[in-house]
């Protein structure tokens, strides 16, 4: 039992789906190589400040003067 030709819809859908398919794997292959160039440069991101209001209050130096 042979199987029908297959009508030219499905040949642009393929085509269609083959370049969005390539597309997409070219994408997932630029993330997979900018986090592996980033990973193995071994250089660590500043890590930002804590602001002010966060930070421990600091005490005031002892002067004897205490009341």
């Amino acid at each position: 039992m042979a199987f029908p030709p297959q009508h030219e819809l499905h040949k642009r859908r393929f085509s269609r789906n083959l370049g969005l398919g390539l597309t997409l794997a070219a994408f997932v292959a630029l993330v997979f190589a900018l986090t592996v160039v980033k990973v193995t440069r071994g250089e660590m991101t500043p890590t930002p400040m804590a602001p002010a209001a966060m930070a421990p209050a600091e005490q005031p130096a002892a002067t004897g003067d205490a009341p």
